[in-house]
């Protein structure tokens, strides 16, 4: 009882929080960072599984207080951890900006990494935190910041978080971030494949972070040009739903696209926001391991008890088995774009 409490609790706490935030640089908001970091504990080798799946209600919740930092508390540290701007960092390729965090925060002044984002540099610091979590067998610290370090993979693989275009402001396209990280997978998730590989060893973060954020920032220019040509294409009535003579809006303000919109854009994205999803439940899963592995592979089970590990055995083989099919169990996440029933 003092544990169903103690979740009750949190799961208040983290939707009074998400009522009081925008939605602006959510990245796939509460629905898909919850999922992406279920998924990425269920793809955990045995070994890992039985600790994070333990606190996979903590690793869920957890995923989306990042974001409730920046607006509820106004941490200021936190704003530039979820983004990077790349136009901002030159026009040169991107193999020639700073690899690892040391050589960035020496190269760039604060307020200037402030301003452009550190996203790849902050999740190369995570990961070396949860390595020494690890191998100091800090309970409370291996789950916190695993579930941040998951929180910011997610953000890296949302291809509008690298870039200065992050809301198609500048190209006339004003509200389709909230529209593909939120209103889509909330509308078509259910039917994506969580399903995913084994996890690797890393064998170079630094260059691991920036593969994903080049082929993130490679399909920002995709998705805003393929919403750009279907609007053209589509009258401007049949656009956004609408609430008497103005567009519907949800509780951050931002605007409900229609059902068949929504529908041809998702169908025209062709899986791409089922595979940045994937790829981001991947990674968190490929870095908590690089970081046990990096710690000594150390036995998290003795963290728990006894009673603890046996009292979820039930539900996470019931999960495993949801799980060959791709799916993950059904849970509830603050819908921000919420149907009518």
């Amino acid at each position: 009882m003092l544990n169903y409490c103690r979740r009750v609790r949190r799961g208040i706490l983290a939707t009074a929080l998400l009522l009081a935030a925008p939605s602006l640089l959510f990245a796939w908001g509460n629905w898909g960072h919850q999922r992406i970091n279920r998924a990425a504990v269920l793809a955990l080798p045995a070994a890992m599984r039985t600790f994070f799946y333990n606190h996979v209600d903590f690793m869920v919740t957890e995923a989306v207080i990042p974001d409730s930092r920046k607006y509820v508390i106004n941490d200021k540290a936190e704003f530039p951890r979820h983004f990077i701007d790349l136009e901002d960092y030159g026009t040169g390729p991107i193999s020639e900006l700073p690899k690892g965090s040391t050589e960035a925060y020496a190269k760039y002044d604060a307020a200037f990494l402030d301003k452009s984002g550190r996203l790849p540099w902050y999740v190369q610091d995570l990961l070396v935190k949860l390595t020494t979590a690890m191998k100091n067998q800090r309970k409370d610290e291996i789950l916190f910041v695993a579930a941040d370090l998951g929180h910011y993979l997610g953000d890296a693989h949302q291809p509008l978080h690298t870039s200065s275009n992050h809301d198609g402001q500048l190209t006339g396209q004003k509200g389709v971030h909230s529209f593909y990280e939120s209103q889509l997978p909330e509308l078509f998730g259910k039917n994506y494949n969580f399903k995913l590989a084994e996890p690797k060893l890393i064998a170079d973060p630094a260059a691991e972070i920036w593969r994903i954020v080049a082929q993130s920032h490679a399909a920002a220019d995709t998705l805003l040009a393929i919403e750009k040509k279907l609007a053209g294409e589509t009258p401007a009535g049949q656009l956004y739903e609408m609430a008497g003579e103005k567009p519907r809006k949800n509780v951050f303000n931002s605007s409900y696209h229609t059902q068949a919109y929504s529908s041809a854009y998702h169908k025209a994205l062709n899986n791409m926001i089922e595979r940045q999803i994937r790829g981001a439940a991947q990674d968190a899963a490929n870095f908590w391991y690089t970081a046990w592995v990096n710690a000594g592979k150390p036995d998290l089970t003795k963290l728990d008890t006894e009673y603890t590990t046996k009292s979820n055995e039930k539900n996470l083989k019931e999960e495993l088995k949801l799980l060959e099919k791709g799916k993950l169990v059904d849970f509830s996440s603050f819908p921000e774009f919420p149907q009518a029933q």
